[in-house]
Order: structure tokens, then sequence, then C-alpha cells
């Protein structure tokens, strides 16, 4: 006697179940620059891969990173990070890395000559945005950002204050 076959859909298993639970754990965010996003009007991002040492990668998987006043240079055709402090590793001892070398930015060609190119011509900056970890690799987000006017500035203080006390009276009303 032949065996019917279930109506009901099976889970995959496998490489393909591997792959679909991935996608929750492929992302991790390791640190961010808020001040950026005040004090910069960001034009466009770009994702860039950091070339970073053993002890560095450690690091920054640990969150010790600061992004405060880092921002991305062109020099030679190559891409450099400048200004990004990145903790020493402790259980590393004298094998430790600089905190504030400058670091290689991995970018395509196409890419650096478009931002480098853009910021020459605009007066735009490079400013780095935020750090992650993405499929087991350290990556950057850059923004070509303009700097943004002490008036500009305020505006946004002004409208970030009253969308708070808009929320405020919605939430009062719901009670």
């Amino acid at each position: 006697m032949a065996k019917k076959k279930s109506s009901t859909p099976t889970a995959p298993t496998g490489k393909k179940a591997a792959q679909q639970k991935a996608p929750e754990k492929d992302y991790h965010p390791v640190a961010s620059n808020r001040r950026a996003f005040f004090n910069y009007e960001i034009l466009e991002r770009y994702e860039a891969g950091i070339l970073l040492t053993g002890t560095e990668i450690k690091s920054v998987r640990a969150g010790k990173i600061d992004l405060s006043d880092a921002y991305a240079r062109a020099v030679d055709g190559e891409m450099w990070l400048n200004n990004a402090y990145i903790a020493p590793y402790d259980p590393a001892s004298r094998y430790n890395h600089d905190p504030k070398r400058n670091r290689k930015l991995l970018l395509h060609r196409a890419e650096i000559q478009k931002m480098s190119a853009t910021v020459a011509e605009k007066g735009l900056t490079i400013v780095a945005l935020r750090v992650y970890i993405k499929r087991h690799h350290a990556k950057i987000e850059l923004g070509l950002a303009r700097g943004k006017r002490q008036f500009d500035k305020r505006h946004a203080i002004r409208d970030r204050d009253m969308d708070r006390e808009a929320k405020r009276a919605v939430g009062s009303l719901r009670e």
C-alpha cells in the first residue's frame, strides 16, 4: 500500500534551515556616532569594511570603540579612517595596537573616486556614523555630510522638543 503524502509543509533541514535562521544574527551593532547626526546633514551613506589587527577586532567586538571625532579621507586612491579610537585589548598586554592609528577602509575603487571627487568639489566631509559586525566582519557606515549651521541645530532641538511634547499629550489623552 502506498503512503499518503502529508499536506502540511515540513520545516527545511540542513543548510537551507541554517540560511533561513541566519539573518537574525547577521547584524550586530557595536557603536554609533550620535553627535554626527546632530552636527551634520547626512546626504549619502556608504558601507565599508575596516582593515583591523587581531587585538583591534577583539576590542571592537567588545564595543570599546569611539567614533566621536572619526572621519575618512582619500589618500593615493585609498580611503583611510582617521581619529577613530579603539581601546587597547587588556589580555593582549605588550602585543597591543596603537589606539589612534589610521585604519584602511575597504571600498570599491569607483566608490572611493566618487566620494573623493564630491568632497573636493562641494566642500563636504566623510563622517563615520556607526560600526557594526555583519557576518563576522567589522563594517563601518560612512556618511557624506555637510556641516549644519547654528540655527539649523536650534531648529532640530526645537522640533525634537515639540515632538516629545506631542507624544506626551497623546499619551495623557489615552489614559
